[in-house]
């Protein structure tokens, strides 16, 4: 299929999608500006820059008026500033999210040496960043893309990129399966003006293309050599890969509960915020409502307007406000009397009440508080514990990883083909092979507990020395660990030949032409 017609409504995805994903964009930032014009402007389509402004709908009742008057969409009050607080859940949850999967680096394995080499280099170049910050938008916006990507300028070989789900139209055949993939840049904007460069990818080709619009329409097509970032593109051009995508999604869960009845969106996963927005907003509330009280709270002296200094005429009076007074001469049965007044600091119900509501969070998202630093259950000795106290956050990261799995497999398996199609002449080439991706435990006990274990497992006779070295050093290649076994055979004597494997002929004690007899 051709790129989109001129003058087609941008962007081309269902508005309760597009509306979901400017939602978790927002959160995901963590910048309560962004949170405050996207609940302001929510029933806006189109740009996301500009100041906030108090609409009418935030003043109305029935629904327009309820979806508006979230926390951080309700308008403030004219002569007043802004105060509400922002505490970055949000974001902290789609770290989390990554580093559970990729602090350590998934493996690669293939069979053949000169491919397992190109794998381990293209992940020390750059894939296993790449990864991480995937990890994080995955999580943060239901999904991700990871499309192969060359420039001779950088580099002699391709390599692959990452592409946020809400910078992509995807079309999905069979519910799930990828079929095309329609990215888009923006390369400027002025006023309402709007350039962006489509990027196509179907089935053994990309196409590429320029359009001048507005924020809501994709305008017309212009040349690809007017803007830099474009001159070097053609138009269409045929991979050497068969029915192949040189991309892939990867949702971040296996349905989208909120987008199921919507066609086409079978395909993506949901965010870890969905459903959660309402308790996000609520903590942000709460944090806003104790720092109010810490505001209240600060001591107000209460004098008689005859104790007021008088500033002229036109000026009004006021109060010098300090710690130390000079004694006055007053009766004490005077009601002039300066009097202090300090509000209570209600810390204990607005700190329950913010715990309270960020386990509600971090449950809804999949995961146990341990994960996020909750050690109200003492502290861990060793991974056995941790993993037992972080059990749901365990579970979650294997479905994540299984997903993460797949897309990851495909798109090295096809950015392989690529190079060994000869497309990039002066590269070697290796062999093309499937990569098993194999995700490191997250959790892992400390070598003391390890070293202890194997010691216990030698003195019973249970274990062989291989089985020991593995125990020992997971993250070890077979190849790595085989070798360690070899050289502790050498240092303990292990290695050598069994005497009582000698033939019966020949001598068991003596030196050379001497033989003796066994007893």
């Amino acid at each position: 299929m051709p790129l989109p017609e001129r003058g087609t409504a941008w962007p081309p995805i269902d508005p309760a999608i597009w509306s979901d994903m400017e939602t978790w964009s927002a959160w995901y930032s963590a910048n309560p500006e962004r949170l405050s014009y996207r609940y302001l402007n929510r029933h806006r389509t189109g740009g996301r820059f500009g100041q906030p402004q108090n609409r009418p709908s935030q003043y109305r009742g029935g629904l327009v008026g309820s979806v508006a008057r979230f926390f951080w969409g309700e308008p403030t009050p004219m002569g007043e500033k802004r105060a509400n607080l922002h505490m970055p859940l949000a974001k902290d949850i789609a770290r989390t999210s990554a580093d559970l999967l990729f602090s350590e680096p998934p493996a690669l394995k293939v069979s053949n040496k000169a491919t397992q080499e190109r794998l381990e280099d293209l992940m020390a170049q750059g894939l296993r960043k790449t990864l991480l910050a995937g990890g994080q938008i995955s999580a943060a916006l239901g999904g991700k893309y990871l499309r192969i990507v060359w420039d001779d300028e950088i580099s002699d070989r391709p390599w692959i990129s990452l592409v946020h789900a809400d910078g992509a139209a995807p079309e999905f055949a069979h519910g799930d399966r990828l079929r095309a993939v329609t990215f888009w840049t923006v390369l400027s904007v002025d006023g309402q003006k709007v350039v962006r460069h489509l990027e196509r990818h179907e089935p053994g080709a990309i196409l590429h293309g320029v359009y001048e619009g507005t924020p809501e329409n994709l305008g017309k097509p212009i040349d690809l050599g007017a803007f830099p970032q474009t001159k070097e593109y053609k138009p269409a051009r045929e991979l050497p890969i068969g029915k192949r995508l040189a991309a892939v999604y990867i949702p971040n869960s296996v349905i989208a509960p909120d987008w199921r009845d919507i066609p086409g969106a079978a395909g993506l996963g949901a965010s870890d915020f969905q459903g959660a927005e309402t308790f996000l907003g609520a903590i942000d509330e709460s944090y806003t409502s104790w720092m109010r009280d810490i505001r209240l709270a600060k001591m107000r002296i209460l004098v008689p307007s005859g104790y007021l200094s008088n500033n002229g005429p036109g000026r009004g009076a006021s109060w010098e406000d300090r710690e130390v007074y000079a004694e006055m001469n007053i009766p004490p049965t005077s009601d002039k009397q300066i009097t202090a007044n300090q509000f209570l600091i209600r810390h204990v119900e607005h700190k329950s009440t913010i715990e309270e509501l960020v386990s509600k969070v971090i449950r809804n998202a999949g995961y146990s508080g341990g994960t996020f630093g909750d050690d109200s259950a003492g502290p861990a000795v060793t991974a056995t514990e941790i993993k037992a106290r972080t059990s749901r956050s365990m579970s979650t990261r294997a479905s994540k990883a299984e997903l993460e799995a797949v897309g990851t497999a495909d798109i090295t398996e096809t950015l392989l083909i690529l190079e060994a199609s000869g497309m990039f002449p002066g590269i070697p080439r290796v062999e093309v092979e499937r990569p098993d991706v194999r995700f490191a435990d997250s959790v892992q006990d400390d070598i003391k507990t390890l070293a202890e274990t194997a010691e216990l497992l030698r003195r019973a006779e249970a274990a062989s020395t291989e089985v020991l070295v593995a125990l020992v050093h997971p993250d070890w290649s077979e190849e790595d660990q085989k070798a360690e076994v070899e050289r502790i055979n050498a240092e303990s004597g292990r290695g050598v030949e069994d005497p009582g494997a000698f033939g019966a002929d020949r001598p068991i004690f003596g030196t050379e032409g001497q033989e003796h007899d066994e007893e």
